[in-house]
């Protein structure tokens, strides 16, 4: 599972670079993202920024709400059916029996309702045993932001399987270094890898090739060979 502290901190160029440094790992590899906003019928979404991005064409969207709200609310507004959890623990299983890695993307941060009775990102990573890496801002507000997300994790017995800066400018300030720091300090949660700004507006082939340097090795090795 890959969630953010809050939307438009890099979780989508993020999947995209696990997704690629998989591949280039020799793993097959799908994503899922169980619900995309803002969106309208026949336009590229996030799954399409991935794939562009990491070369994986196998990738599933279960919902689609043209307006950019949180999906319980789009799905309502549009009148469109909402998403239920069991919709995305059954596509996830049925992709994990396919795939050796299954990513899945949530909608802006941890506890945004994704479809009917309000399930969340929580629930569907409780009910599939599956570990949630974080993606977090650099700057300011991102030491309060990241750590209530992993205690949100913590309550609900989840396993949070790293941090990753989503965005880490060319020249960072002050903030930004200490963050780097205090991150793993006030959260317990070591920052596993940073994906330089600027990353999506890559070509597949130039990020592709730098997509597993932007993770610490041990860590991404681990990941990858978990199963």
């Amino acid at each position: 599972m890959v969630t953010g502290t809050s939307t438009d901190v890099g979780k989508t160029v993020v999947t995209a670079a696990l997704a690629a440094a998989a591949r280039e790992a020799g793993l097959s590899v799908t994503v899922c993202k169980p619900a995309q906003t803002g969106v309208a019928p026949g336009e590229p979404g996030d799954l399409a920024e991935v794939s562009r991005l990491s070369g994986v064409t196998a990738v599933v969207e279960l919902a689609r709400y043209p307006e950019p709200l949180a999906p319980d609310t789009a799905a309502r507004r549009s009148g469109l059916p909402m998403v239920r959890c069991a919709d995305v623990t059954d596509a996830v299983r049925a992709l994990d029996a396919e795939y050796d890695l299954v990513l899945v993307e949530g909608a802006g941060g941890l506890l945004v309702r994704l479809g009917a009775e309000g399930f969340t990102l929580v629930d569907v990573a409780r009910a599939l045993d599956a570990p949630v890496v974080v993606v977090s801002a650099a700057g300011l507000g991102t030491l309060n932001h990241t750590e209530l997300t992993i205690r949100a994790l913590s309550a609900a017995g989840l396993a949070c399987a790293g941090t990753v800066i989503g965005s880490w400018p060319d020249e960072p300030d002050l903030a930004e270094r200490c963050n780097l720091d205090d991150l793993p300090a006030v959260t317990g949660v070591d920052v596993v890898g940073s994906v330089p700004a600027g990353s999506g507006r890559l070509d597949s082939a130039w990020f592709g090739a730098a997509a597993s340097g932007w993770f610490d090795g041990t860590w991404l090795k681990a990941t990858l060979t978990a199963r």
